[in-house]
């Protein structure tokens, strides 16, 4: 039998066979400000989770700066910006990085980035990042998910946007050029995304179809597609964060905030414990209780020698007597000796039983 897949992000196995790992998305919602970053770290890691991630990139990386009509965004909630200014407010800057790592091992949480150029790559290799993701919109950039895999370590890719075929490249370049442990993750890049497209048995199909460790990248409002997509077999879960969706910021409104995230965790990990496996045994916690389901008591006084009937045995609970199926064998039946009523019936009280 073929193993199931895993990965492993500093130490912390993922497959189907553990608890989700839960990464908790950063993204532009520091405003900023490093001390709000700081501040995110600390909240985050209160949270649970198990992991943290960033993105690493500058406006100038990921994009130029252009008035041309397709630089500016049509629609949604960035609609009429320029992807340079939209980029320009959400980026961590590089100089932040050092201290966000520190701060997240400070913490006892794993921290690590989605890089999105070959700058990002030798900034996070400098800062010993345990694991790469690739985000949807690059899930088309082979020349960069082949540099990313070149790393040797874990990777996650979205994969929003990508049709079958762009996820079959993406997932072949990534192993052709050394990525060992490799998760997919299904995702709806719209910013919300509506409940009704979450389309969370996605999952369960790219860990068919690609043999990976599978998860959700979840964009949807509230957390109930993250808790269905772990009782369907998702192990990774990623959500985005932040302190307050009052503050603002460019993903505040479609971002958890603590408490929220909090519960999103609980909520996973207790999913992924109530799957257990199937079987149809008595469980621990169900023993005490067995003693109270039906079973064959005497009801009424019964003389030695007197018929069994209706109105003297009865199938009631307590389950201390005989199992109410034996009734029909019972009745018409006499008593071997005095019966009183409260007694569990049992076969050496029946005669030629």
């Amino acid at each position: 039998m073929t193993a199931a897949p895993f990965v492993e992000i500093a130490g912390r196995r993922i497959g189907e066979d553990q608890p989700p790992f839960v990464i908790c998305e950063l993204s532009g919602n520091h405003n900023g400000s490093l001390d709000r970053a700081l501040a995110m770290i600390d909240a985050a890691a209160a949270t649970g989770c198990d992991a943290i991630k960033i993105q690493t990139y500058t406006p100038d990386t990921i994009t130029i700066a252009s008035d041309r009509p397709e630089f500016r965004i049509a629609g949604g909630p960035w609609g009429g910006r320029t992807l340079h200014d939209l980029y320009g407010e959400a980026y961590t800057p590089y100089e932040w990085h050092a201290a966000l790592f520190r701060r997240a091992r400070e913490r006892g949480v794993t921290l690590f980035s989605t890089p999105f150029d070959e700058t990002a790559i030798e900034l996070l290799e400098s800062l010993d990042a345990p694991a790469y993701k690739i985000a949807s919109f690059e899930a088309v950039d082979l020349p960069l998910i082949a540099s990313v895999a070149r790393r040797g370590k874990p990777m996650i890719i979205s994969t929003g946007l990508a049709n079958l075929a762009e996820i079959e490249e993406a997932a072949a370049t990534a192993r052709a050029n050394g990525c060992a442990q490799l998760a997919l993750l299904h995702c709806v890049s719209a910013y919300p995304a509506p409940i009704a497209e979450a389309n969370v048995r996605t999952v369960a199909d790219l860990a068919a179809r690609f043999g990976v460790v599978a998860g959700l990248s979840d964009h949807t409002p509230g957390t109930a597609a993250s808790v269905a997509a772990v009782a369907l077999g998702a192990a990774v879960i990623e959500k985005h964060f932040t302190l307050a969706r009052a503050d603002g910021g460019p993903d505040a409104g479609f971002s958890l905030e603590p408490d929220e995230f909090a519960a999103l965790v609980r909520d996973c990990k207790d999913a992924w414990a109530a799957l257990g496996r199937a079987h149809y045994d008595l469980k621990g916690s169900e023993a005490a209780n067995a003693q109270f389901r039906r079973s064959l008591y005497v009801v009424a006084d019964v003389a030695a020698g007197e018929a069994l009937t209706p109105a003297n045995i009865r199938s009631i609970r307590p389950g201390h007597g005989l199992p109410p199926k034996a009734l029909d064998h019972v009745l018409g039946r006499r008593a071997a000796r005095d019966l009183k009523r409260g007694e569990a019936l049992a076969w050496e009280m029946v005669e030629g039983a």
